[in-house]
C-alpha cells in the first residue's frame, strides 16, 4: 500500500493530531482515541471503561442529551464508539462540508461531558441489557474474550471481565465517573484523526479553534501490565446453558505487539496457515479428514490484531461433537503444531495467507471509517500512524522459518485451555 500524505503534530494542550487528506470522495472521517481501555479500570469497577464510553454520548455541559445523535444524523453522517483493552475510540463519518460540526462535537465532550446520576443510572441499565443480549443469553457468549483471560492470566488488568459484572456496574457513582474523566480523558491522553476530503490548512485552523482551548491536564502514567509467562498448562471450565456443543478455547502468550512487531506478525501468518480457508492445516485435518470439530478459528488478539499492548493473546477456538473426546482434539492440534515447528510452511502456503491478508487490509482501508480508526489507534499505540500503510509489506516479509518458530512456541506446557460444557452434558467427563 502506498504511503499517502500524513500530517502529524501536537497542540499546546498535548492533543496529538493526525491528518490524512484524500479527495477521492466528498466525505470526511473524524476520530478521537483515548489512551484508556479495559485494562486501566480499577478493581471493583469491572466494565467501567465501557460504561464510560456510553456516558460520552449522553450530552455535555453545552449540549443536551441526544444532541450529538441529532447533529450527526441530520448531516447525513454516522457515528459510534468502542472500548478495547488499551484504548477507547469515538468517530463520525460525514459529508466533507460538515467537518467543523464533527470537530465541535468531539471537542465539546472532551471539554465537559454531562455526568449526572440520571445519565449514569440509564446507561448502567443499557450496558446490563447489552451484556444479557451478547453474553448471558447467547450461545458461547463471551467466548473466548471474556472467559479465556481468567485462565491464562493471573493479574486483575489482564484477567478480569471487561464487559463488567452487574454488581460492579451498579455500584459505580458519579464521583467515580468524574475521577475517571479527569484522569484519562485529557487532550494530552488522546489522538485526534481527520481523514478524507479536506484542506490541511483549513482543518488545522478548525482544530485549533475547537480543541485549542480545551484545558491541558497531564496524561496519566501508563502502568505496565506485564506478568510472567505460564510455566505449565492452565485449565479452566465453564458451563454454557445455551451452547449446543462442547467447545475449547486455547490461549497462548504472544510477542510484544509494539516492540517486536515482526515477531508478532509471524503469529498472524501462523493463524492463517492454521485456519484460514478450507486448505489450511487445521481445517483440512480437524474438519475435513478426521473429522473432529465442526468449527475452528485462530487469531492474534482477543479482539483482533493491533488492539492491545503487551501482553497479547493468540487464541484457537474449537467446537466439537459430544462424542469426540476433548483430549483427542487437543492431541491432533498439538500434532499439527509440532509438524509446523519441525518443517516450515511452504512458500505457496505463505503466499496464500499474505495475499489474502493484504487484500483484506486494502479492502478495510478503502472504507473511510476503518482507515480513520486505524490511523488513530496506530498513532496512539505505536506512536506512528504511517505504520498502517507499511503493514502489508511487513507481513509479506515474514519468513517460513519465523512462522515455524511461532508454532514451536505454542507449547502445551505454556498455554491455557478453557473447556466449555453445554448444560446438557452435566458432569459427564470426556
Amino acid at each position: 500500500m502506498a504511503d499517502p500524505e500524513l500530517v502529524r503534530y501536537t497542540l499546546d494542550n498535548g492533543l496529538r493530531v493526525v491528518l490524512a487528506p484524500d479527495a477521492t470522495a466528498p466525505v470526511v472521517g473524524v476520530s478521537v482515541h483515548y489512551d484508556v481501555g479495559f485494562r486501566s479500570e480499577p478493581e471493583g469497577r469491572t466494565g467501567f471503561a465501557h460504561l464510560f464510553e456510553h456516558l460520552m454520548f449522553q450530552g455535555s455541559e453545552s449540549l443536551e442529551k441526544l444532541a450529538h445523535f441529532r447533529h450527526v444524523q441530520s448531516s447525513g453522517g454516522t457515528f459510534n464508539g468502542s472500548t478495547h483493552p488499551d484504548y477507547t475510540d469515538y468517530f463520525e463519518v460525514l459529508p466533507s462540508a460538515a467537518l467543523e460540526r464533527a470537530l465541535f462535537l468531539e471537542a465539546d465532550r472532551m471539554r465537559a461531558p454531562k455526568l449526572t446520576a440520571e445519565n449514569l443510572a440509564n446507561q448502567i441499565d443499557v450496558v446490563k441489557e447489552e451484556i444479557r443480549l451478547n453474553v448471558l443469553n447467547r450461545p458461547y457468549g463471551g467466548f473466548p474474550w471474556i472467559t479465556l483471560p481468567p485462565v491464562l492470566y493471573s493479574t486483575f488488568p489482564n484477567a478480569h471481565n471487561g464487559y463488567g459484572g452487574f454488581e460492579d456496574l451498579e455500584s459505580a457513582t458519579v464521583d467515580d465517573c468524574a475521577a475517571f474523566f479527569d484522569t484519562y480523558y485529557s487532550p494530552a491522553n488522546a489522538v485526534l484523526t481527520v481523514a478524507g476530503d479536506f484542506e490541511v490548512d483549513s482543518a488545522k485552523k478548525l482544530i485549533e479553534d475547537h480543541f485549542g482551548d480545551v484545558p491541558h491536564r497531564p496524561a496519566p502514567q501508563r502502568p505496565s501490565f506485564a506478568e510472567p509467562l505460564p510455566t505449565t498448562e492452565l485449565r479452566g471450565e465453564i458451563e454454557d446453558a445455551h451452547a449446543p456443543l462442547p467447545a475449547l478455547g486455547i490461549g497462548y502468550r504472544m510477542p510484544d505487539p509494539i516492540n517486536d512487531v515482526d515477531s508478532y506478525l509471524a503469529y498472524l501468518v501462523l493463524a492463517g496457515v492454521l485456519t484460514d480457508g478450507d486448505g489450511s492445516r487445521l481445517q483440512q485435518r480437524l474438519v475435513h479428514k478426521e473429522p473432529l470439530v465442526v468449527d475452528i478459528g485462530a487469531g492474534a488478539g482477543l479482539f483482533g490484531p493491533f488492539e492491545a499492548r503487551d501482553p497479547d493473546t493468540f487464541t484457537i477456538t474449537l467446537i466439537h461433537p459430544h462424542e469426540v473426546a476433548r483430549e483427542r482434539v487437543l492431541a491432533a492440534l498439538d500434532d499439527e503444531l509440532e509438524k509446523l515447528a519441525e518443517t516450515p510452511p511452504s512458500e505457496e502456503e505463505l503466499r496464500k495467507v499474505t495475499a489474502r491478508w493484504t487484500a483484506s487490509l486494502h479492502s478495510e482501508h478503502d472504507r473511510l471509517v476503518s482507515r480513520t480508526l486505524a490511523l488513530g489507534s496506530f498513532e496512539l499505540l505505536y506512536g506512528d500512524a504511517s505504520l498502517v500503510y507499511r503493514l502489508a509489506d511487513r507481513m509479506s516479509a515474514v519468513t517460513a522459518e519465523a512462522v515455524s518458530a511461532a508454532a514451536k512456541a505454542l507449547r502445551p506446557d505454556a498455554r491455557a485451555v478453557l473447556v466449555v460444557k453445554p448444560a446438557s452434558e452435566g458432569n459427564n467427563e470426556q
